[in-house]
């Protein structure tokens, strides 16, 4: 593994770690403004929701080594469009998994299909989508403003003695 896909590794990591505390935070400040549960279904139990968290997490942080591993160094740029597409991954990841886990514990496959409506235009939902949206706009920024081994860019006057 080359020094800036070490790099990419590391700084994918961190990214996924802050993307699980803004969705953290996020959803207690949205379950405190609006007054709702982040998981509206009595019977879904409390391991629904740290699933589906977790779920968004793994997909943000494959995303984002994929991108930093995938692309030469002098080839990254920020990607608005890979931004939106790791937001929708993350959202499709937390849905589904989420709704799976629900109609699981309920034995019914229609409560898959019941929980994924509710849930995929909840307000949680969307801030988890958003927020890997976010993220992942700041690692693509983060790696395409990565200073290499030569050190940052120099005023000529810098230069001089080299």
């Amino acid at each position: 593994m080359k020094e800036f896909q070490r790099y990419a590794l590391g700084v994918a990591i961190f990214a996924a770690v802050l993307y699980v505390a803004l969705v953290i935070a996020a959803f207690g400040f949205i379950s405190l403004a609006a007054n709702v549960d982040v998981i509206g279904e009595r019977d879904a139990g409390v391991v629904v929701g740290p699933v589906m968290v977790a779920t968004s997490a793994v997909v943000v942080l494959v995303s984002l080594i994929s991108i930093g591993v995938r692309i030469p160094p002098e080839r990254q740029r920020i990607s608005i469009g890979g931004s939106v597409g790791v937001g929708i991954a993350a959202l499709i990841g937390y849905v589904g998994i989420g709704s799976a886990v629900y109609a699981a514990g309920r034995g019914d496959p229609i409560a898959f299909v019941l929980f994924a409506a509710r849930n995929l235009i909840s307000p949680f939902a969307l801030g988890a989508a958003a927020l890997a949206a976010i993220v992942a706009f700041l690692y693509m920024l983060v790696l395409a403003t990565h200073v290499g081994d030569n050190g940052g860019p120099r005023w000529p006057w810098e230069r001089r003695g080299e």
